[in-house]
């Protein structure tokens, strides 16, 4: 089991930046793929960015260039640098833990934060 604690959003006007981090209990941290996810209201959730257990990342089309995603293995923890935001990039922020495969049918569980508000607004 995993538990993902996130934290760092708030409101910031159109231009700003923000840095979300999100804490993972356990020491399996390192063998996880992480991820951010939003949803805006009255939205799916959609994919912001990953990063691989070896460090590789991919970005929505959307954010590329503005956020990046990092961690911190040591401290099991990933964060999300947000810079430029507009107020379309507005919505519930959610840290993702994906476990690596396992079993014969190459299984993998997904674990959820609670998600932390982002508004961007004048």
């Amino acid at each position: 089991q995993v538990q993902l604690v996130e934290s760092g959003g708030g409101l910031v006007q159109p231009g700003g930046s923000l840095r979300l981090s999100c804490v993972a209990s356990g020491s399996m941290f390192i063998a996880y793929e992480m991820g951010w996810y939003r949803q805006a209201p009255g939205k799916e959730r959609e994919l912001v960015a990953t990063i691989s257990t070896r460090g590789r990342t991919n970005y929505a089309d959307s954010v590329k260039g503005r956020f990046t995603v990092s961690r911190d293995n040591a401290k099991t923890t990933m964060y999300l640098q947000m810079n430029s935001l507009k107020p379309e990039d507005t919505a519930a922020y959610y840290c993702n833990a994906r476990s690596p495969p396992a079993g014969v049918s190459n299984s993998r569980l997904d674990y959820w934060g609670q998600g932390t508000e982002v508004t961007v607004s004048s």
